[in-house]
């Protein structure tokens, strides 16, 4: 599985996803790990954080605690962190999410429909839309300290 997503995300054409520009094809719809169906445009008004992950990825485990701190402490001020798995089976996710509960949605993305339409080349790949659905940061990778910088984004973010 590991190797079929490597292989997909160097093949794959990738998106022109580049900051100031708006989010690639402005919306998508994906199962949550709650069972109903997410929107992005459900969002738009919102500061939105799309974090697309996978099990076998260890700096995306490292981070989760971090991603549900902002949540936690910036939901009421309009701000959403949607993780955004990205493997064909599902099992493996659910594994990880029982061992670090969050309380953001967690999305599937499994058919790499949306991964595809961002050109996801990096685990995780962490992107910041403002209010109007604008990509305003593009993170690729996670190290302990990045938490810093997406705090100070979101921050501003949700104070214009």
């Amino acid at each position: 599985m590991r190797t079929l997503l490597l292989t997909l995300l160097v093949t794959l054409p990738l998106a022109a996803v580049a900051v100031g520009n708006p989010a690639p094809a402005g919306d998508f719809t994906l199962k949550s790990a709650a069972g109903n169906n997410i929107r992005l445009s459900e969002y738009r008004g919102q500061v939105v954080m799309l974090n697309f992950w996978a099990s076998w990825c260890g700096p995306c485990r490292q981070e989760f605690p971090h991603l549900d701190a902002l949540q936690q402490k910036y939901e009421g001020l309009g701000f959403t962190v949607f993780g955004v798995n990205v493997e064909q089976d599902r099992a493996s996710a659910d594994r990880v999410l029982r061992d670090i509960p969050v309380s953001f949605p967690i999305l599937f993305d499994d058919e790499n429909a949306v991964s595809e339409q961002y050109g996801v080349d990096a685990m995780p790949m962490t992107l910041l839309l403002d209010r109007n659905g604008v990509v305003r940061h593009l993170h690729r990778g996670y190290k302990p300290g990045y938490e810093d910088r997406y705090e100070e984004q979101v921050r501003s973010l949700v104070r214009e």
